[in-house]
């Protein structure tokens, strides 16, 4: 790789990944923001502000917008997250100009109009909706919520129709005014790029973007629980998550491994016992979403309604077993399926734009994947066990249950289990 980075007075990071047997470039603006620096009043903004962003400039209709980048053949797109918000493109390379023209334009003299506003606002009404019919989306909201009460990283990032109504045009300029500020944003690229010209447009057409890094938000506190929901589903859903760890924690990597056999893949051992042996799901997989604060081990599965106790209870025996019995061969293939991935995945442009503003953002450097690869080797037997000891004991666990018929307490029972017998 030939990464570059350079930080212009403001703060504001630019980071390049020249790949020159490509003819395309993925580039964007990854911000330092999420639905984690809400106020209370302010609950779906983040995401309210990356649509309305796509809605109109001093210099461009929504119309516009869409039709400068498609009329070169790019594709224009963004993304809300809890602590990171991405607006990016793919474009040509000599379009490169053009797509930070149309980036910047975006953020930096965004329209706000009123009709645009209240169109926006109800699009957004109905993504909420389609997302409540979704129950294998919808529990994961519910998951979070449990897992963090009464905090923004516990709400939803699409906000609640009520909330996303009341938020105005003056609430969504003070909003970006108040979160994005140049040291926390990143302009990133990657493919068919040239360093010195991102850099160029970057310095000419983000000045506006200033001020003092925002501070940190309220620190997260994992509580746990359950949330028990009845619905006329043919299949009970569940989600189930317990206290991971932050970002640049040390055990980080020996958790990722740890997860990777629980629930990574077709070979892990709830995918195996649950599916396999005993036929109990269709779907079951675990995962680590870390923060920079925290983070959250969890795991989902759709089951029948009379299998759903036997389910947990293999859930909970799995992960209790494999924090004391997991073994060198298992250790060794989660290692190689993760160090595939992150090396399948620099074959994309976009990814690799998408991980440097990340790292950058995390770890204010470029992290060499030769360095990423040294730590997933790093891992052993006896740490990736350590690391499921220590998540057994962090937490309470929260889980989400929707499905109809009554005996689902007992599921939330079962779960239970697995903290008390840390």
């Amino acid at each position: 790789m030939t990464v570059e980075v350079s930080r212009l007075p403001s703060g504001l990071a630019v980071v390049t990944d020249a790949m020159p047997h490509l003819e395309t470039a993925s580039l964007g603006v990854w911000v330092g923001s999420g639905s984690r620096f809400e106020e209370t009043d302010e609950h779906g903004i983040s995401h309210l502000l990356e649509h309305m962003a796509f809605k109109g400039t001093a210099r461009r209709t929504a119309r516009e917008i869409v039709e400068t980048i498609e009329a070169v053949g790019g594709d224009l797109n963004a993304g809300t997250g809890v602590e990171i918000t991405a607006y990016y493109a793919r474009v040509l390379k000599a379009d490169v100009p053009l797509a930070l023209d149309v980036l910047s334009d975006i953020l930096t003299d965004p329209a706000f109009d009123p009709e645009e506003l209240a169109r926006e606002q109800n699009v957004i009404v109905q993504e909420i909706g389609a997302a409540e019919d979704t129950p294998d989306d919808i529990v994961f909201d519910h998951l979070q919520s449990i897992a963090f009460p009464d905090q923004a990283v516990g709400r939803s990032i699409l906000g609640t129709p009520a909330t996303v109504r009341s938020l105005t045009g003056r609430k969504l300029r003070s909003y970006l005014s108040r979160t994005y500020h140049a040291p926390d944003m990143v302009i990133a690229a990657a493919g068919a790029i040239d360093h010195a010209t991102v850099l160029a447009e970057a310095e000419r057409r983000f000045a506006k973007f200033n001020g003092a890094s925002v501070p940190p938000p309220v620190p997260a506190r994992f509580r746990g629980g359950s949330h028990i929901e009845a619905r006329d589903l043919e299949q009970v859903h569940v989600a189930m998550a317990l206290e991971g760890v932050p970002q640049r924690h040390a055990d980080l990597y020996s958790l990722h491994v740890f997860t990777n056999i629980v629930g990574g893949g077709m070979s892990s051992r709830l995918f195996q016992e649950v599916r396999e042996v005993r036929g109990l799901c269709y779907a079951i997989y675990a995962f680590h979403s870390p923060y920079a604060d925290t983070g959250m081990f969890g795991l989902y599965a759709g089951t029948d309604l009379v299998d759903a106790p036997e389910l947990m209870r293999v859930v909970v025996d799995q992960i209790q077993s494999a924090a004391e019995t997991l073994t060198e061969a298992e250790v060794e293939r989660a290692k190689a399926q993760m160090k595939a991935g992150i090396l399948i995945a620099l074959e994309s442009s976009s990814t690799r734009a998408e991980q440097l503003a990340r790292q950058l953002i995390t770890h204010g450097r470029p992290i060499p994947v030769e360095e990423v690869v040294a730590k997933v080797d790093a891992v052993t037997v006896e740490s990736a066990r350590a690391a499921g000891r220590a998540l057994i004991a962090r937490s309470r666990p929260a889980l989400a249950l929707l499905g109809r018929g009554r005996g689902l307490e007992s599921v939330a029972t079962i779960a239970e289990s697995l903290g008390n017998g840390a």
